[in-house]
């Protein structure tokens, strides 16, 4: 939709630009100042509107955050930027914020998802007494909103594969339960930056 109107705006600023070029032949000059002066501020909306198209359409993305998994990282209604261009280029870190493809298997909404990166291909992932111990060393995390309840029995993460949690560990349905491990090529991207509200 957004792409859409953004289209149908950069052609009707492209029309008017053209518009300006057809000028009579007795037209005075401060006619032609403000005509190019108006040329120029056409030109440099349909560059950034171009420049926008090609990002929104190759580069980067919108995401809605509809649940509380990731609080307080992330807030009910924010709206963030997701980088789908990274992933092309190197793997993912522990813990980066990643938007991904729920697998088949997942019986929740069917929609993207967003949670953050415990461990990469290999890492031993383990929570007990609350605690995360990555390859058998706790994991401090000042920013959880509380500890977490329950235990996850050590996990070997596959290759070509990651383990996500969200940050708000007791609600959240991540890799320890309803997805799994979630294969690479699931990824979309990572989130970069909230830009809304």
């Amino acid at each position: 939709m957004t792409e859409t109107v953004l289209i149908y705006f950069l052609f009707l600023l492209t029309i008017a630009r053209l518009l300006l070029f057809l000028e009579p032949s007795a037209i005075q000059s401060v006619d032609i100042i403000r005509r190019t002066k108006l040329k120029d501020v056409v030109d440099a909306v349909v560059w950034a509107g171009v420049v926008a198209l090609v990002l929104i359409h190759f580069v980067v993305r919108s995401f809605y955050i509809p649940s509380e998994s990731m609080l307080p990282t992330l807030q009910v209604n924010d709206y963030i930027m997701v980088n789908e261009f990274i992933y092309d280029f190197t793997e993912p870190a522990r813990g980066d914020v990643v938007v991904f493809h729920p697998p088949p298997t997942y019986t929740g909404p069917n929609s993207d998802l967003i949670k953050r990166v415990i461990g990469v291909a290999h890492d031993t992932v383990e929570v007990r007494d609350g605690k995360l111990l990555l390859n058998g060393v706790e994991i401090e995390e000042g920013f959880l909103p509380e500890p977490m309840s329950g235990a996850f029995n050590q996990m070997v993460v596959e290759p070509g594969h990651i383990f996500v949690m969200g940050d708000n560990r007791n609600s959240s349905r991540d890799s320890r339960s309803a997805l799994g491990q979630i294969p690479l090529d699931h990824l979309v991207g990572r989130a970069e930056l909230i830009f809304f509200p």
